[in-house]
């Protein structure tokens, strides 16, 4: 497959296996911020997917010919569904991204049909920016909030439609 060709993605249940896997992944500079505790403290503090209720609930596992290459969450508040995702790092760099979120947003919508769908991305962040407006996002709102890494400056993006 070339670099730029969209895959054949598919989300599915994440199971136990793919957050320990998940946990594992480290990514390069200025993307090293964005990793997962160690697996074993996920499960001990019944954090994100290491709560298997919440697993359940709000995270699917991406894969490409059965193979793990990403994870998404749908986060539902009042009358929003917050999404979040990530790609294994070795899947990064390769446009699948846009492919991703729309897949996302896709099942965001099937499960709250009359929500309105975003994201936070970190402000420095322009590949991920970029790939969000691809899929039809917008910036609606900017502001700090604290992250696991420190207090982070983003932009929180609205899904507009399909670009």
């Amino acid at each position: 497959m070339s670099v730029n060709a969209v895959p054949s993605l598919r989300l599915e249940p994440m199971t136990e296996q793919d957050g320990r896997a998940i946990c594992d992944w480290r990514y390069p500079e200025p993307y090293h911020l964005f990793r997962w505790p160690a697996w074993e403290d996920m499960v001990k503090q019944e954090k994100e997917f290491g709560d298997p209720l919440i697993r359940d609930r709000q995270y699917l596992a991406a894969r490409k010919d059965g193979q793990l290459v990403g994870y998404v969450q749908l986060f539902p508040m009042e009358r929003t569904v917050r999404i979040g995702m990530g790609l294994r790092p070795d899947c990064c760099d390769r446009g699948w991204g846009t492919h991703l979120t729309r897949l996302v947003v896709q099942e965001a919508s099937r499960r709250q049909p009359s929500a309105e769908i975003d994201l936070e991305v970190e402000k420095w962040n322009r590949r991920a920016i970029r790939t969000y407006e691809k899929a039809g996002f917008v910036v609606a709102d900017q502001y700090d909030r604290r992250a696991v890494h420190g207090i982070v400056s983003v932009y929180c993006m609205v899904h507009r439609g399909m670009a």
